[in-house]
């Protein structure tokens, strides 16, 4: 029999923050190598977008609306999720919110917006993570387990820290999961994107005074894309990787390297 490790049919996956960016980039790669897959989202017309773009390559795809910090919806949604596709075999825990366009001081950051950020971030992750946990453990299959933290994880990122707090507990969540699911035949990893050219970070990338400082730092010498993430999600959701847990993918184009 050949070896086709990366063949994914009859694997599916949920991507949660899939209708755009780095989700949408990673679903799609994902479906293209014949996974079904389900991505949720807080934006109705971005799912239908998203879906569309996914349907062309004939593996069954579906959308949800999903606010992730709120465990209720997570529940809910989670069980329509195993309703439809009958079993999850990767759950991708990808949604999440930046810093906000007004950046203040650590010293006048409110309480209000680090519950925001919190809540979306870290919460929405660990909604999540459990329910994924739940039904692996409880299906008796095994599993995978991704979490989309980021380079602020591991790397100061001045007026972002309660983003970067929210990424640094993803990864030690993962990594005390990583070692408590291992048993189950579950792995859990986390991807950590480097300064990546989406909705979230356009705002960003306009500005003259911060491209001037970044772009030079980054040795491939152009912002990441969304496809980027497609060969690392399809390389975690595959047998390939099944020894492979409690790690982090950093895929910043050699950005924290030099």
């Amino acid at each position: 029999m050949a070896y086709k490790p990366f063949d994914l049919s009859g694997k599916t996956a949920l991507v949660t923050g899939g209708n755009g960016g780095i989700g949408l980039g990673m679903a799609d790669a994902m479906a293209q190598a014949g996974a079904n897959v389900c991505i949720w989202g807080t934006n109705a017309d971005k799912n239908t977008a998203a879906l569309e773009q996914l349907s062309v390559h004939g593996t069954e795809v579906a959308e949800m609306i999903c606010d992730v910090s709120e465990e209720a919806q997570v529940e809910r949604r989670f069980a329509e999720t195993i309703e439809r596709f009958g079993n999850l075999h990767g759950v991708f825990a990808n949604a999440g919110v930046s810093g906000g366009r007004e950046q203040v001081p650590f010293t006048e950051m409110t309480t209000e917006r680090w519950r925001q950020i919190v809540g979306v971030n870290l919460d929405g992750a660990f909604f999540t993570f459990r329910a994924a946990a739940r039904h692996m453990v409880e299906h008796g299959e095994g599993g995978r387990i991704v979490g989309t933290a980021s380079l602020a994880a591991i790397s100061g990122a001045a007026r972002n820290e309660h983003y970067a707090a929210t990424k640094g507990g993803m990864v030690s969540m993962i990594y005390a999961m990583s070692v408590e699911l291992a048993r189950y035949g579950i792995t859990v990893n986390a991807i950590l994107p480097g300064w990546i050219e989406t909705a979230m970070t356009e705002r960003a990338f306009n500005w003259e005074k911060f491209a001037g400082n970044v772009m030079p730092r980054i040795p491939h010498r152009r912002w990441g894309q969304p496809d980027d993430f497609g060969g690392i999600a399809v390389y975690i959701m595959s047998s390939a990787s099944a020894y492979h847990t409690g790690d982090t993918f950093l895929i910043d184009g050699g950005y924290n390297k030099f």
